[in-house]
C-alpha cells in the first residue's frame, strides 16, 4: 500500500481526497492534517510514501513545508495554477503539481507517479512549464539527439505527442486526434515508456528540441 499523507486547511476537501485514493485500493491516507507545520511532523512521525500539499494553508504554507520534506516525494494540489506558483513548487524539487479541478483519475495517477519516483504534471501545467522555457534552436547535437530518440515513434503516435506538446489533456488530444480519452491515455504511456521520459513535459520538450522536419 502507498501510505499518503493530506494537508488542507478544509476538512471537505480533504475527505474528499481520501475517498477518491482510497478508491483505488493500492493507496492508505494515513493521516489528514490542517496546516504545513504539522504536516512536516505528520510526514515523519508515520513514515509516510507520498505527501499531498495544498499551497494556501495557514501556520505554515504548502510550498515552505515542501521545502522541509526532503526525501519525502511531495506532490502540489492547489486551485491555484499561476505561474509563480508553478515555479516555486519546482524549485522546491516536488514530485508533481495538479489543480484541484483536475479528474480523479488523475490525482491516483500523480500519487502513484511520485511513488514510482517519477514526475507528474498535469496537462495545464504542462502547458505553463514549456512557457517557462525558452527553446534552444541552435543546438545541433542536441536536435540529433532528439531526432534520433523520436525515430522510435509511429506516425500517430508522432501525432499524439505533437498535441501533448500543445499542453492539451488527453480529452483535448482525443477529440484532436479522433481517439477516445482511454485510448489517448494508452498512447501517451506507450510514448513515454518508448522515449525513456519521465513525463510528458520531458517529452514535450524533446519534441522542440527536435529540427524541423
Amino acid at each position: 500500500m502507498i501510505r499518503v499523507l493530506v494537508a488542507d486547511d478544509e476538512p471537505l476537501i480533504t475527505a474528499g481526497i481520501r475517498t477518491v485514493l482510497e478508491s483505488a485500493g493500492d493507496i492508505e491516507v494515513v493521516a489528514g492534517v490542517a496546516n504545513g507545520r504539522e504536516a512536516v511532523a505528520a510526514a515523519r512521525r508515520h513514515r509516510v510514501d507520498v505527501v499531498l500539499l495544498d499551497i494556501a494553508m495557514p501556520v505554515l504554507d504548502g510550498l515552505a513545508a515542501a521545502g522541509e520534506l526532503a526525501g519525502t516525494p511531495v506532490v502540489m494540489l492547489t486551485a491555484f495554477g499561476d505561474e509563480e506558483n508553478v515555479r516555486r513548487s519546482l524549485q522546491q524539487g516536488v514530485s508533481g503539481f495538479i489543480l484541484k479541478n483536475c479528474a480523479p483519475d488523475e490525482l491516483i495517477r500523480a500519487v502513484r507517479a511520485a511513488h514510482a519516483g517519477e514526475a507528474y504534471l498535469s496537462p495545464a501545467v504542462t502547458r505553463q512549464v514549456l512557457g517557462m522555457i525558452p527553446a534552444d534552436t541552435g543546438d545541433a547535437e542536441r536536435a540529433r539527439d532528439a531526432d534520433r530518440r523520436l525515430a522510435v515513434l509511429t506516425a500517430r503516435e508522432l501525432d499524439v505527442l505533437t498535441q501533448v506538446a500543445e499542453g492539451l489533456s488527453n480529452a483535448e488530444v482525443g477529440r484532436k486526434v479522433h481517439m477516445s480519452e482511454a485510448t489517448v491515455k494508452t498512447y501517451v504511456s506507450r510514448i513515454l515508456t518508448k522515449l525513456d521520459c519521465a513525463n510528458r513535459v520531458q517529452a514535450a520538450l524533446l519534441l522542440r528540441d527536435a529540427r524541423p522536419s
